[in-house]
């Protein structure tokens, strides 16, 4: 990553606190927003990303924009994506201020990310947010999904999250956001990050997640298919698949059938799946007939 020039001015506890106050905003729980507040942090994080300088970076929640004023000298783009009213038409101006000769890398766009169908310019190569606890997973997949030129990212979650996203096999939060993650990239710890650097800090501690893309399995089976499969492999974790994929399969006997004809213990859990395994499962499901 090679820097710019240019230099941004980082946002530190008394610029956050003046912004909130010169905007009349209270952070809400209900959109899960915590300013980052530590300019060492978005430092790290943005070195932790390990971006390119032609990069276009996919941004969620930048909030006061303390990270994107971290990311912007060092990418091509950076599109950021805000759900807040006051804080998407505020952004562009704190970036103009502290930033002015960087400003035109910037793009807002004022939408949900958990419903974004398209964005504008080029296709984003990299996720780097700081995510709301409450709907950081929904928004990982949706993405991914959306946005396959996405080749890699790094995320910041709640450390509970992080473990559930980065788990393999057999691991006791190994569950559907790990396998349904996994159908699109590896996930990785690349850190934790401690409650103190957030504006108001959160009851738990945050983690960064590295994603790097790679090629989803191979399968028949369609995304919707092997994902249907995951949600009912784990909505009874502590049954034998067999068991718990009977309303899946039409009957535990059928179930039995196509985890066999998958080489899959039908005695096994969910948990000891891998997401491949799920992806040769998801073809072996019996195709049920009209009437039958």
């Amino acid at each position: 990553m090679s820097p710019d020039p240019a230099v941004a001015q980082l946002l530190g506890p008394a610029d956050v606190r003046a912004l909130l106050d010169r905007l009349d905003l209270r952070p809400t729980k209900r959109l899960g927003q915590n300013f980052v507040v530590d300019p060492n942090t978005v430092r790290r994080i943005v070195r932790a990303a390990d971006l390119a300088a032609d990069d276009v970076v996919l941004e969620v929640g930048p909030g006061l924009g303390s990270l994107t004023l971290a990311l912007l000298p060092h990418v091509a783009q950076v599109v950021a994506v805000e759900v807040d009213d006051v804080l998407a038409q505020a952004l562009p101006a704190t970036v103009a201020a502290r930033s002015a000769d960087l400003a035109g890398r910037l793009t807002v766009v004022h939408a949900d990310a958990l419903s974004l169908p398209a964005l504008p310019g080029r296709p984003p190569t990299s996720l780097v947010a700081n995510l709301p606890y409450n709907v950081a997973v929904p928004v990982v997949l949706h993405l991914l999904a959306t946005f396959p030129s996405l080749v890699d990212g790094l995320v910041m979650v709640q450390a509970e999250v992080a473990d559930r996203l980065v788990a393999g096999p057999g691991s006791r939060t190994y569950g559907v956001p790990s396998v349904k993650v996994a159908w699109y990239a590896d996930a990785r710890r690349a850190g934790s990050v401690p409650r103190t650097v957030f504006l108001p800090p959160p009851n738990v501690d945050s983690a960064l997640v590295r994603l790097t893309r790679r090629p989803s399995p191979p399968t028949s089976a369609s995304r919707e298919e092997v994902f249907a499969l995951v949600d009912a492999a784990f909505a009874q974790r502590r049954k034998s698949l067999r068991a718990a994929l009977a309303g899946w399969a039409g009957s535990p006997g059928a179930a039995e059938e196509a985890l066999r004809a998958a080489g899959i213990d039908p005695t096994a859990r969910g948990e000891a799946l891998h997401v491949a395994d799920f992806a040769r499962l998801a073809e072996a499901r019996p195709r049920r007939t009209i009437g039958g």
